[in-house]
């Protein structure tokens, strides 16, 4: 089990009020929510490897110079990511109860959680599901591994759980071309524009007929007309220039330098001593508690 791990504490942060605090009065509500999903996920689904993974670069640089309005949007003044100013100093809060409960936490250097997913899916070890409300993740998706996505777009207890033919009946694409479709239909929450006028029917027609968006663009170069009406080679054609560059900017990263860790699910705490401290300075033990009886389940199904 692959955790999208800002997803989920963004989810977590406006799920839950911000009355639900620390013994001093800091809001906790992003770290008891984030570990509540956790608890969740474990006991109903038992994986035997999980892994939180980190946005150790949320606008990577390499996209970023592809396509200068990737998540441009998002900003801060200090050339940050806009975030809630209670949310921000949560987060630590998080990634140290993760290391004290000896769940893996990787992010790496230059990278987005999504390309650290992308890279441990296409190591084969396995069926992963992806926990994520990120749609662009879908492109993931795979019934040879399997892949699965588990999309908390109605939060973690409403799940949808996302294969290949799931996501074709959801668009009307092939089960794994979600980033090709992407790419055309556009998606604003990550600056990316699409192509004028192509909307999701047109975009799902397009890459049902030729496959990706490079097999679209050497057939407007051949000059093809079967399948690729005036309007909408006209429309491709005014969007090489983003077009050539969009593919990769969307595709996650399937060979990303990851470091060595250990992904077994903990049968014990890693650090018990800073568990402790952690729960008792921020008043996480109920959820905390969760999570270690969630284990328990996993471990004795």
């Amino acid at each position: 089990m692959l955790l999208d791990s800002a997803s989920l504490y963004f989810r977590a942060f406006y799920g839950v009020p911000e009355s639900v605090a620390a013994p001093d009065g800091t809001p906790v509500n992003a770290v008891r929510g984030f570990f509540d999903m956790v608890a969740t996920l474990v006991t109903r689904f038992r994986p035997a490897r999980l892994v939180a993974c980190m946005d150790a670069d949320w606008r990577p640089a390499f996209r970023v110079a592809a396509l200068p309005s990737y998540k441009a949007h998002r900003l801060a003044p200090d050339g940050g990511e806009e975030s809630p100013d209670a949310l921000t100093p949560q987060v630590p809060v998080i990634e140290d109860a993760l290391d004290a409960l000896g769940i893996a936490r990787v992010g790496i250097a230059g990278y987005e959680a999504d390309d650290v997913i992308g890279t441990l899916t296409a190591r084969g070890r396995g069926p992963v599901d992806v926990v994520t409300g990120d749609r662009d993740l879908f492109q993931l998706v795979n019934d040879d591994g399997p892949v699965r996505v588990l999309y908390t777009g109605r939060g973690v207890r409403n799940l949808q759980i996302l294969d290949e033919a799931a996501v074709a009946a959801k668009y009307g694409i092939p089960g794994r071309a979600y980033g090709e479709f992407a790419v055309l239909r556009g998606d604003p929450s990550d600056g990316l524009p699409g192509v004028a006028g192509i909307g999701d029917k047109t975009a799902a027609a397009l890459i049902t007929r030729f496959g990706s968006v490079a097999g679209l663009l050497a057939a407007i170069d051949a000059g093809q007309t079967d399948g690729l009406p005036a309007g909408a080679r006209t429309k491709l054609a005014a969007a090489t220039d983003y077009l050539a560059v969009a593919p990769m900017v969307v595709r996650v990263a399937p060979d990303a330098p990851l470091p060595d860790f250990d992904d077994a699910l903990p049968a014990t705490p890693a650090d018990p001593a800073a568990l402790v401290d952690l729960c008792d300075r921020w008043g996480l033990d109920s959820s905390i508690e969760r999570v270690l009886k969630s284990f328990e389940v996993a471990r004795n199904p």
